[in-house]
């Protein structure tokens, strides 16, 4: 028999049975599986990121995704975005990822728009997003052109939403997360790479392989699922096996810092992992400024941000701060 103190919703049985391998873990449990079927994510680009996150997350029991994109599968997309085939060829990616989705992950409700993220179709798609304030809310950046990123970026600091950005091109993969309500001393999208910022690298020009892609895609579904589960309030749940009892307490997955305000790089070559602190540039154009100002505002050309440190270090695991003033990959994203 299982009491909890806040009598919580409880999961039904097949569900208990499907997500028990995550139910498992005591930084998970029953409360963070409901957790997770309470949230909705917003996946802004379907190509080998996107895909391959938005299958993770359907599966992993997040109860509502809407995918965003308004290009077509193409040959060329099938080595490295595998939820799609031949047969998909010239269709929308957004449409056939929801009919795919659809059958892997029954539980999941999904809304798609095959278009372009823009200034007329944000405004449908945050509405969708911010309908439901008992939802727990995130975006998932998986676009491959700067411009988009950075609109991106403005509506999730206009919306006060969390944001977890991707990219990977060559061999390097950058990845990170920002949330101004919970650690606004990360700073912004635009913190990192002003809008002046030159990306000529992306899979088009630069080649990437297939499972690089993968790598990326999942670190970048697991960090969302971090911050999801981290919303969760500690919950404690009373165990009763015949005459015995004893209390299980939810363990916090990780920390605030340890998730927001960290910058990591992954060189696909030599599978080497390096992170970077990060901290808000206090002249950014768009964090530093009032939700309401934003929509009016210009991103003027300025000089890269400072706002971390250069790692001159070769370690496996490298915790010093980089500034991407000096790194030659900067344009990744």
């Amino acid at each position: 028999m299982i009491t909890t103190q806040e009598q919580a919703q409880s999961l039904a049985d097949k569900d208990f049975i499907r997500y028990s391998r995550q139910i498992f873990l005591p930084e998970v449990g029953e409360a963070g599986q409901l957790q997770l079927k309470q949230a909705h994510v917003l996946i802004v680009g379907l190509g080998g990121l996107g895909q391959l996150a938005a299958q993770y997350l359907a599966c992993a029991g997040v109860g509502r995704l809407t995918l965003v994109d308004g290009d077509r599968v193409e040959l060329s997309n099938l080595p490295r975005q595998l939820l799609f085939s031949e047969d998909d060829i010239g269709h929308h990616k957004a449409l056939i990822a929801k009919q795919k989705l659809a059958v892997l992950a029954q539980g999941c409700e999904i809304d798609a728009f095959a278009e372009h993220l823009t200034l007329e179709s944000a405004s449908d798609v945050f509405a969708g997003l911010l309908a439901h304030s008992k939802e727990t809310r995130l975006v998932i950046d998986c676009t491959d052109n700067l411009a988009a990123r950075h609109y991106i970026n403005r509506l999730c600091i206009e919306h006060n939403l969390p944001l977890v950005s991707a990219s990977i091109a060559a061999f390097n993969g950058q990845l990170f997360a920002v949330d101004q309500q919970r650690f606004p001393a990360g700073g912004c999208y635009h913190c990192i790479f002003p809008s002046n910022t030159r990306a000529p690298q992306n899979c088009s020009s630069q080649g990437v392989l297939g499972p690089s892609v993968g790598v990326m895609a999942s670190m970048q579904a697991l960090l969302a699922m971090q911050l999801l589960l981290l919303a969760m309030p500690p919950t404690s749940t009373t165990l009763q096996t015949g005459a015995q009892s004893f209390e299980e307490t939810s363990q916090p997955i990780a920390s605030t810092r340890e998730l927001l305000g960290r910058f990591w790089r992954f060189d696909a070559k030599s599978l080497q992992w390096h992170s970077a602190a990060l901290t808000r540039d206090p002249e950014c154009e768009v964090c530093g400024l009032k939700p309401n100002s934003l929509k009016s505002s210009a991103l003027m050309p300025r000089e890269p941000s400072k706002s971390v440190e250069r790692d001159n270090t070769n370690t496996h695991h490298s915790t010093t701060a980089v500034s991407f003033k000096f790194v030659s990959n900067r344009g990744l994203l």
